[in-house]
C-alpha cells in the first residue's frame, strides 16, 4: 500500500512540474489618421522584448518591455520621409512553468506612406 502511494505521489508531482500554462492578451491603437485615400501601405512591421521571472524575480515592468519592442520594431524597420505607423498593436503572452514565468511582448504595425 506504502508503495503504490509513493509512485503515485511520483506520478503525480512528475505531472505538476512538468506542466505548463500560457496566457494572451493584447490590444490595438490607431495611430494614425487613415480616413482618406491619402496613403499607400509599405509594409509590416514587428519587434519584440521578453524577461523572465524566477519566484517573482528579475525582468523588467511591462512597460519597459512594451518600449524595448517598439524600440526593436523601429530599429528594424527605419521610417523614411512621409512614413508613420498605423494600426499598432501590443501583444503580451506569458508563460507559467512552475516558478518561472516568461513574458514576451510583441509590437506590430502597418508602416503607411503618404501621398503628395
Amino acid at each position: 500500500m506504502k508503495k503504490n502511494f509513493f509512485y503515485i505521489s511520483i506520478a503525480l508531482l512528475t505531472t505538476f512540474i512538468l506542466s505548463s500554462c500560457a496566457v494572451h492578451s493584447g490590444f490595438m491603437n490607431d495611430s494614425a489618421a487613415l480616413s482618406s485615400n491619402n496613403f499607400k501601405m509599405v509594409r509590416y512591421a514587428e519587434g519584440t522584448a521578453s524577461t523572465t521571472k524566477i519566484f517573482g524575480l528579475g525582468g523588467l515592468a511591462k512597460n519597459a518591455l512594451v518600449a524595448e519592442a517598439k524600440k526593436d520594431l523601429i530599429q528594424n524597420n527605419p521610417l523614411k520621409e512621409g512614413q508613420t505607423l498605423a494600426n499598432v498593436t501590443v501583444d503580451f503572452k506569458n508563460s507559467f512553468i512552475v516558478f518561472v514565468m516568461k513574458t514576451k511582448v510583441t509590437v506590430t504595425a502597418d508602416i503607411v506612406e503618404f501621398k503628395e
